[in-house]
């Protein structure tokens, strides 16, 4: 993976990346009690670390509000889901649709955020050599 321009496909697999750190880092917070236990708050330091850098790198193609509408999502879930395995949580069932609309909705994101008019390859109809004339 290039560390200056990633293409599309290696942004939105860092975003999703990002985004599992995120419910690591709301995870291990919950875990801290308000950053009072030593091992979990030396967790949330390190996904809070890691989530940012992922999401930077995400967010050099990505556009930010795409990027931490998928990014913030993805934690929200994550932490919903996994808060009644790790924690003395409960996941009602009118809470698991909400979450669902949620997953909808960045999907919907993600669809959104491809080109709408591809442009034709190089090799296209007019072959390399009208690649060439027309540059």
């Amino acid at each position: 993976m290039s560390n200056t321009h990633p293409n599309s496909a290696q942004s939105w697999l860092m975003l999703l990346l990002a985004g599992g750190f995120e419910v690591g880092y709301a995870l291990s917070v919950g875990g801290s009690h308000g950053f009072t236990r030593l091992t979990w708050s030396l967790v949330a330091v390190v996904f809070f670390l890691l989530t940012l850098y992922a999401l930077s790198v995400a967010l050099r193609t990505i556009d930010v509000g795409i990027g931490y509408a998928v990014w913030a999502g993805i934690g929200a879930v994550g932490a919903a889901l996994l808060g009644p395995v790790f924690f003395d949580e409960t996941l009602t069932p009118a809470r698991a649709v909400c979450l669902g609309v949620i997953v909808a909705g960045l999907v919907w994101l993600k669809l959104a955020d491809r080109p709408q008019n591809p442009q034709e390859p190089v090799d296209g109809p007019q072959g390399v050599q009208g690649a060439v004339a027309r540059s």
